[in-house]
């Protein structure tokens, strides 16, 4: 099995091109801004993300914090983070179930009202039947009442 020596040194070429010399121009503007990081800190970082690798597996950047409160609140904001990132992802995916379950309510009405409405052109109240030369009235049999037809009737006259 192969071992990885204490300290491994990877290195990373900048070619003479558009595309690389704005991206050292990036890094080196970056670095500026954050005195506390190396170009090790930050390639570190971005492979941690890229790979994603969540947070909590990843081991603590090594700042430069004077006191404990500054770790303190370097960890807090860690957490409040962490917490946002779950909040988000927790809300988008119910904002979806919600969107899909909408959608599949609006199919669902609209499908009983072409049901309610064939119902009501081929069903009439009474029906006129002739026996010999003698004409009568035969009513409708009772038709029984959904509940939930009733209750959904007055939003299908909404539309």
């Amino acid at each position: 099995m192969f071992q990885w020596s204490k300290k491994v040194v990877k290195s990373v070429t900048f070619n003479p091109g558009l595309a690389d010399e704005s991206l050292l121009a990036q890094v080196e503007s970056y670095l500026e801004k954050q005195p506390d990081k190396t170009f090790s800190d930050l390639c570190k970082e971005v492979l941690w993300q890229s790979l994603c690798v969540p947070e909590s597996v990843r081991p603590a950047p090594k700042t430069a914090a004077t006191t404990p409160i500054e770790q303190q609140i370097g960890e807090l904001q860690r957490q409040v983070a962490g917490l946002e990132e779950r909040f988000f992802a927790k809300g988008s995916n119910r904002l979806e179930a919600m969107e899909h379950h909408l959608l599949q309510l609006s199919q669902q009405v609209a499908q009983l009202a072409l049901v309610v409405n064939e119902r009501s052109l081929i069903q009439s109240p009474s029906q006129v039947e002739v026996v010999n030369n003698t004409s009568y009235t035969v009513p409708a049999p009772p038709q029984e009442v959904d509940p939930v037809i009733s209750r959904l009737s007055q939003f299908l006259d909404d539309f």
